[in-house]
C-alpha cells in the first residue's frame, strides 16, 4: 500500500486517479478548495473504491498561505509520502484575477506546486521510491521573470504556457537536486475531455481516461524516468521547450521563486 497524494482532485482527471489508485487498495489523500465539494468527493470515492483509506485536504492554491497550511496538515497526518502528482492547475477564471499583482495561473500551476512540494520533500524521503509526477502541458512559453514578479500582466493563455514551461523548468531542476526521488513532468494529452477543456474551448480531442492512464503509469510503473518530459500527445518521452534544458534560465526562475516562495 502507498501513501499518495493528487492535488486537484475533486474532479476530472485527478479525480479519476483518485478512484483508481483507491480501488487498488492504496491510502489516497485528494486535495480541493472548495469543502463541499471536497467532502462530496471523499464520499464518492470511498462508496466507489470501497476503500475508506481516503483523506482530504482543502486549500486554495492561489493562496500560497493556505498552502503552506495544508503542507503542514499533510506532514501532521501521513507517515509517508510515496507518490505526490501535481495535477491541479486553472486556465480560465471568472475574473482575470491576479495575487499581488501575479496571474493567477501562474500562482496556481506553478507556485503553489512549488511550495507544496518544498514543504513535503522530508515526508517524501521517508519513502523508499519517493516519485513527484508535475502536470505539464505542450503549451509552454519562455517565462516573463517580471510577471512571475507581479510587475507585468499577461493574457490567460501567455499565462498558462508559461506556468507549464515554469513548472517544467522547475521539475528538471528538482530531479537534479534530490537523485533520490524520481521526478517526471508529463503533458497527460492536450484537450483531454474536462471541465477545463470545455469552459476553455467548448471541445475536446480525447477522453479523460488518456490522462488517467499516464498519469496511473508515471505514478505507479517503472516507466517514470526522472528529469525527464513525457508528451503524451505522442504517447513517449520528449523533448520540453528549449528554455527547460537551459542552466542560467532555470537558476533565474528558481531564484526568483525562492523569493516567493518563502
Amino acid at each position: 500500500m502507498k501513501h499518495i497524494l493528487v492535488t486537484g482532485s475533486t474532479d476530472g482527471i485527478g479525480k479519476l486517479l483518485a478512484l483508481q489508485l483507491a480501488k487498488e487498495g492504496h491510502f489516497v489523500a485528494i486535495h480541493g478548495r472548495s469543502n463541499a465539494k471536497l467532502n462530496t468527493t471523499l464520499t464518492e470515492l470511498k462508496k466507489a473504491s470501497n476503500n475508506d483509506n481516503i483523506i482530504g485536504f482543502l486549500a486554495d492554491f492561489s493562496d500560497l498561505e493556505a498552502v503552506k497550511k495544508m503542507a503542514l496538515e499533510i506532514k501532521n497526518t501521513l507517515p509517508k509520502l510515496d507518490v505526490l502528482v501535481n495535477n491541479a492547475g486553472v486556465l480560465l477564471t471568472k475574473t482575470d484575477a491576479t495575487v499581488n499583482g501575479v496571474d493567477l495561473r501562474l500562482v496556481v500551476n506553478y507556485l503553489a506546486p512549488y511550495q507544496l512540494t518544498k514543504a513535503l520533500l522530508p515526508l517524501l524521503k521517508k519513502s523508499e521510491t519517493p516519485r513527484i509526477v508535475n502536470l505539464s502541458s505542450a503549451a509552454q512559453s519562455p517565462i516573463s521573470l517580471k510577471a512571475l514578479q507581479g510587475k507585468m500582466s499577461l493574457g490567460a493563455n501567455e499565462a498558462y504556457a508559461q506556468s507549464k514551461l515554469a513548472l517544467t523548468m522547475w521539475s528538471f531542476y528538482l530531479a537534479l537536486q534530490e537523485p533520490n526521488i524520481t521526478v517526471v513532468a508529463v503533458n497527460p494529452g492536450s484537450l483531454l475531455n474536462t471541465k477545463m477543456a470545455k469552459e476553455a474551448y467548448g471541445q475536446h480531442w480525447s477522453p479523460a481516461e488518456k490522462g488517467v492512464t499516464i498519469l496511473y503509469n508515471l505514478s505507479m510503473t517503472d516507466l517514470a524516468k526522472t528529469g525527464k518530459y513525457f508528451d503524451n500527445d505522442k504517447g513517449a518521452y520528449s523533448k520540453a521547450h528549449a528554455d527547460a534544458y537551459n542552466n542560467s534560465k532555470i537558476e533565474e526562475l528558481i531564484s526568483i521563486s525562492n523569493t516567493i516562495v518563502l
